[in-house]
């Protein structure tokens, strides 16, 4: 189980959503912006979302805070802070997780792992109950931008990452969204994007370029 892991249950109108986000202070969670709706209860401490945990602790959202400049259309700055109610208990199945210095970048190369409650498959419709987690591989800028057919051309070297080698058939798919890639101990991206068939690679926003509003509304909103 990952200590700092988030399942978001989103209502918009009559449909519920399931996003991932992670604890980034005791009342805050940090989400992708394309996961924001009518009303968000998180839960933190879970294994499977579907039974009753002991450890779990189900919180409303107080507050939807997704950046000033966020694109529907080119998922540019995918990212949302979600203030809590109230303040999450920390204990061993509930935990902070480091953010990166401001524009840190992670060298090529690098594996990371993302957790998610997400669609193992493109042909599964189901979500599944338990959290997953897989390792991938942090590639460069290039191999999204020069990627052929224009799949990405709305890739943004300055605020999102090329993550997962097309190679190895591994990536976060739907119901991932807004999960963490977690990069030694510190959560350098958010689950954003991809082509619809879920295949490698996918696009992560870029954590550190956002660092300073992350850290400003956070302020701002702290009681």
């Amino acid at each position: 189980m990952q200590p700092y892991m988030a399942c978001l249950n989103i209502r918009r109108e009559d449909k519920s959503v399931r996003c991932g986000g992670f604890l980034v202070s005791e009342n805050f969670v940090l989400t992708a912006a394309h996961c924001n709706g009518d009303k968000i209860t998180v839960s933190l401490g879970a294994h499977n979302v579907k039974q009753w945990e002991q450890s779990q602790q189900k919180i409303s959202v107080r507050r939807r805070i997704p950046h000033p400049k966020y694109n529907r259309q080119t998922h540019n700055n995918d990212i949302m802070l979600l203030q809590l109610e109230h303040k999450a208990e920390l204990n061993e199945q509930v935990k902070l997780i480091l953010l990166p210095p401001t524009h840190q970048r992670v060298k090529p190369g690098t594996v990371c792992s993302v957790a998610g409650w997400g669609r193992t498959s493109a042909l599964s419709k189901v979500l599944p109950d338990v959290l997953r987690e897989v390792d991938l591989k942090v590639l460069d800028d290039e191999a999204c931008l020069n990627y052929p057919g224009g799949t990405y051309r709305n890739y943004n070297t300055g605020t999102m990452m090329c993550v997962g080698d097309p190679k190895e058939h591994k990536a976060a798919f739907k119901g991932d969204s807004g999960g963490p890639l977690v990069c030694g101990k510190t959560a350098q991206g958010i689950v954003s994007w991809g082509p619809v068939n879920g295949s490698p690679p996918r696009v992560y926003a870029r954590v550190s370029t956002f660092i300073p509003w992350i850290e400003a509304t956070m302020r701002k909103l702290q009681p």
